[in-house]
């Protein structure tokens, strides 16, 4: 009875265990060209870091996505929050553009690699009219 019951459970424990390899070889492979592009910016001195702190750091952090604790566990409607919570801040002049930045209007250009993200939104006022001239 107890090669039966190996029998029966030995594949199913085996197709298990290649789904989750399967499965994991995503992340891994994110994390591996991630790697490659932290490594090649330290090596090309594009980091703020000095190069020995700024390779330790991507080893560190493709470590950290490997053992999946990278990630907060914050879902979308997390992070919107999250974005138009820092908009509070913002003189409020300015709020409505910062919210609708936060939630993924405007333009964007440059990159992290290059030093930032710059987020531009245009918005259209009418002219103010010009006061009447004061009468005599």
């Amino acid at each position: 009875m107890p090669h039966l019951r190996l029998n029966t459970l030995l594949p199913a424990l085996l197709l298990a265990l290649a789904t989750s390899a399967a499965l994991a070889l995503p992340r891994d492979s994110q994390a591996d060209a991630t790697y490659r592009q932290d490594r090649a910016a330290c090596l090309a001195g594009r980091s703020a870091q000095d190069r020995h702190t700024c390779l330790k750091e991507a080893g560190a952090a493709r470590a950290e996505t490997r053992r999946h604790s990278l990630d907060n566990g914050e879902g979308p409607e997390q992070l919107r929050a999250n974005a138009l919570r820092r908009c509070q801040r913002v003189l409020e002049a300015d709020r409505t553009a910062c919210e609708r930045m936060a939630l993924g209007e405007g333009t964007r250009s440059g990159s992290v690699a290059e030093g930032g993200v710059l987020t531009q939104i245009t918005t259209t006022v009418p002219a103010v009219p010009p006061a009447p001239a004061a009468s005599r």
